[in-house]
């Protein structure tokens, strides 16, 4: 049972330009949801400015939501970490013995 786990190394390759698009539409969702509360605003309905507002919103968010997390969770990488990497990492990770200063020319 003496059985050495691999280790892994956590990769994100998420950029700002994957999840651009999703800003840009959810933008455009919420100015058409705020010209509508604005239209009806403006005539006596009052109450279906602030109905149509939350619809739009409460009906998007999930959607966006979902196009978030299941871009992020697509360019998340777990590799595994090699011998080679092991090993520098620890050489790298090692006390160095105390060096002496240089004798002065003086």
């Amino acid at each position: 049972m003496d059985q050495e786990l691999t280790k892994y190394r956590l990769n994100c390759t998420l950029t700002f330009g994957d999840i651009y698009g999703q800003i840009i539409v959810w933008l455009i969702v919420i100015l058409i949801s705020l010209a509508t509360t604005i239209a009806f605003w403006s005539s006596s309905r009052q109450t279906y400015a602030f109905l149509s507002l939350a619809i739009i919103v409460v009906l998007s968010l999930p959607f966006l939501l979902f196009a978030f997390v299941t871009t992020l969770l697509n360019h998340i990488e777990f590799i595994p970490v090699t011998e080679a990497e092991k090993t520098q990492k620890l050489s790298l990770n090692a006390p160095r013995p105390a060096q002496k200063p240089a004798p002065s020319a003086g």
